[in-house]
């Protein structure tokens, strides 16, 4: 099967304050599977934003491939390029919502703008979305009127309009409390197993997340350690990741140690 998502000998380098050249990304290589859920981890200032940059065309690599599906996003310019970003959903950070817009207003934002479709058939795919994400009620509200988990919600909602095959999520529980933060990585889970569609998670929030991964790509001066469990982590022998075991993952996922 086509990957979903595929690095090939991908290199991104900046130029540094003191005028020297940082390579984020260091001739990395990968591939993400289509349908699962691969989170993306490392250190600030390691790349992890940089390569959803580079995925949705936002940012040109210095060299080689980026694939999507096939098809070489780099290569990509005008309406190929729009049409490859159709494929994506992408939820921020923040949410990015329209502070001047409804709940229904903004999820329906998608549709007015990218599709053909009358009101009446907005309005019919929207409230079933709502409906989904236990939003049913909250359609007039405005964005400072929702709680930070509601305003997730809606940035998923907003996202799913177009029916992306692949889901971006950049920090998605920034500034979430646990409780909240967990709700929303059951949210994640549900939606993803119910519709298909390929997650990419750019996370800090470390071990937590790793519990929604089928693949984890940790990233670290410029180079990429791929791991197609979350639990084959802390067996790895590399230097840099029994530090960043140690480091993020905490005593119990170390119990390796303990037995020998």
């Amino acid at each position: 099967m086509t990957p979903a998502i595929e690095f090939k000998n991908v290199v991104k380098t900046f130029v540094k304050g003191n005028g020297g050249i940082q390579a984020v990304l260091d001739g990395v290589s990968f591939s993400i599977p289509a349908g699962k859920t691969t989170v993306i981890a490392g250190g600030s200032g390691q790349g992890k934003s940089v390569t959803l940059k580079l995925v949705l065309g936002l940012m040109q690599p210095d060299s080689g491939q980026v694939l999507v599906h096939g098809q070489d996003v780099t290569r990509a310019k005008g309406k190929k390029l729009e049409q490859l970003r159709t494929q994506f959903g992408v939820l921020f950070q923040g949410s990015a919502l329209f502070d001047s817009l409804t709940v229904f207003e903004n999820v329906a934002l998608p549709l007015r703008e990218r599709t053909g479709r009358t009101e009446p058939e907005i309005r019919q795919q929207v409230g079933k979305t709502l409906a989904q994400l236990e939003l049913t009620g909250h359609e007039d509200k405005y964005p400072a009127q929702l709680s930070g988990g509601m305003k997730k919600r809606v940035g998923l909602a907003r996202a799913m309009q177009l029916n992306p095959s692949i889901m971006l999520f950049d920090e998605p529980t920034t500034g979430l409390d646990p409780v909240m933060t967990q709700d929303i990585y059951q949210l994640f889970a549900g939606t993803q197993a119910e519709f298909g569609f390929t997650s990419v998670i750019v996370s800090h929030d470390i071990p937590k997340i790793f519990n929604l991964a089928d693949q984890v790509i940790i990233l670290n001066s410029g180079k990429m350690d791929i791991f197609d469990s979350p639990e084959k982590i802390q067996w790895s022998e590399e230097p840099h990741i029994q530090e960043f075991v140690k480091t993020t993952m905490g005593k119990i996922y170390q119990s390796h140690l303990v037995e020998k």
